[in-house]
């Protein structure tokens, strides 16, 4: 995902203050029209949303698999993302996803043919799809 592509959907980033994130990092956000904002010092909870999504990826996908290289990380976490973003149900949100899928679900028991599994990150998640 390139930021100039998705750079409308956004008003803001929430950063806490590492050394990490230099004037740099701020001003590629600042160029594309996304304010950082900063939390307060020494206020871990203020950036809960990013705590709980650190938590989640960790709990249920890291831990579970011995990650050889960054190649290897960076392919985990894309599919844990996409799975995330398309599969997962969120409670935030009256347990949908955030990105709806492309096919709609069958209306009726009657419209439901068959259930497939697919299997994500080597099956450390399934999926479950109506199969066409």
């Amino acid at each position: 995902m390139d930021l100039d592509e998705q750079a409308h959907r956004f008003r803001f980033v929430i950063r806490d203050r590492d050394s990490k994130f230099t004037a740099a990092f701020d001003a590629v956000f600042a160029a594309a029209g996304i304010e950082a904002v900063k939390i307060p010092p020494r206020a871990p909870k203020a950036n809960a949303s990013a705590e709980r999504w650190v938590r989640t990826v960790r709990t249920e996908c890291l831990d579970w698999a011995l990650v050889c290289n960054r190649r290897h990380l960076d392919h985990a976490l894309t599919t844990h993302v996409a799975h995330d973003n398309t599969a997962r149900p969120h409670r935030g949100i009256h347990l949908d996803v955030p990105i709806p899928p492309k096919q709609p679900t069958p209306g009726g028991i009657d419209k439901i043919r068959r259930i497939e599994r697919v299997d994500v990150l080597g099956g450390l998640i399934h999926e479950y799809r109506h199969a066409a």
